[in-house]
């Protein structure tokens, strides 16, 4: 795949999309697709070749990715959440078009992946060179997301099966990203009353209800909510994969101590498992 000529890469991209098929268009625009490095798709103006391939609004988002694609084989993460950014506008103006279907969530969930990812290593560059503050891309991309999330929001029309609302959450749960990261909770609240007036709310993927239940019981936990952050948490240890030993050792994190404060001690065995010693201490000076 990374050996593709341009014109390969360019027909398996168009017979994707012309067959409607969202997860192998997302594969061929994501940044974790080995396509990426390669030399012949990074390109600095690749808008008269894509233009002779796509029509619009599509030529624009293929030339933005390729665009992308330069600037991160030149490390100019700047650049690359600018055309990222073009990327996910140009993407929203399509998604808004199509009516009664929703076969491009998967596309939707990759290109605003990426964006998140190049706001954040693109303010942290700036940051580094003198060319801003940190948290300046994070914030025009939650806005850009906020486009996308609307998009999702108001399909009324469309059957359960074919309504963008599916894409709410995951929307959300990147935008709890940025928020918590550049310490805009309260901006969470509204998020939050969406999806819990879904009628679908219980039937999201499992994955993505654990970082939902993982963000909501953190804030629920900032707030003074203890018996809403142990609710929340607990769901998302417990329905957490084993295998994720990490993500399981972030959500006890905050789980142990908001058990603590409703006067439940954790056990020393669950703790030396997860390497949380720390929390023993201060369980043993407790009792």
């Amino acid at each position: 795949m990374a050996q593709w000529s341009l014109n390969q890469y360019f027909n398996v991209l168009y017979d994707s999309l012309q067959q409607y098929d969202g997860e192998k268009a997302g594969e061929l625009l994501s940044f974790n697709h080995p396509h990426v490095a390669n030399s012949k798709l990074q390109l600095e103006n690749p808008e008269n070749l894509v233009g002779r391939v796509f029509e619009s609004p599509w030529d624009d988002l293929v030339a933005g990715h390729l665009r992308c694609c330069w600037a991160v084989g030149n490390h100019d993460f700047i650049e690359a959440y600018n055309c990222q950014a073009a990327v996910v506008q140009s993407f929203t103006k399509i998604f808004q078009s199509q009516k009664d279907e929703n076969w491009s969530l998967s596309l939707l969930f990759v290109i605003c992946l990426d964006l998140r990812l190049f706001a954040n290593k693109g303010d942290h560059q700036a940051v580094h060179m003198g060319r801003g503050k940190y948290g300046e891309r994070l914030e025009k991309a939650a806005d850009l997301l906020m486009g996308c999330f609307r998009v999702c929001a108001s399909d009324n029309r469309a059957t359960i099966e074919d309504t963008k609302k599916w894409g709410m959450l995951n929307l959300v749960n990147q935008l709890f990203k940025i928020y918590f990261k550049i310490n805009k909770l309260h901006l969470c609240k509204p998020l939050i009353r969406a999806i819990d007036s879904l009628p679908m709310k219980d039937k999201f993927a499992l994955s993505h209800l654990i970082t939902f239940r993982y963000y909501v019981g953190q804030k629920a936990m900032f707030d003074g909510d203890f018996k809403k952050a142990d609710e929340y948490l607990t769901f998302a240890f417990e329905r957490c994969h084993v295998m994720c030993r990490r993500n399981k050792r972030l959500i006890l994190q905050f789980l142990v101590p908001v058990k603590m404060l409703l006067g439940q001690m954790p056990k020393p065995d669950l703790l030396k498992k997860y390497d949380l010693m720390a929390f023993q201490e201060v369980a043993v000076a407790v009792r």
